[in-house]
């Protein structure tokens, strides 16, 4: 292989590393913690407040699974519900 090849497959390497470490998800227990810190403060009408608990749940049922990507996905609805 010539060194220049050599070269860029290292670079290609290297950048889909950085790219696949920047897309990992946030670890469950912080995004649960942040929806957990942001309900009491949370005006929400009794429907609203039923959602976010439904997700938070969902997101503890995930996390607990050790499935912090979709564990991410509920927290996030709980916190775009909670306007955070």
């Amino acid at each position: 292989m010539n060194q220049p090849l050599a070269l860029a497959c290292i670079s290609i390497l290297l950048t889909a590393t950085t790219a696949l470490a920047a897309n990992a998800p946030v670890p469950c227990e912080q995004m649960l913690s942040d929806v957990k810190a942001a309900l009491p403060a949370a005006k929400l009408t009794d429907a609203a407040k039923a959602k976010v608990t439904d997700l938070e749940n969902k997101g503890i049922e995930r996390c607990k699974a050790d499935d912090d990507t979709r564990a991410d996905v509920f927290c996030a609805e709980a916190l775009a519900v909670l306007g955070k």
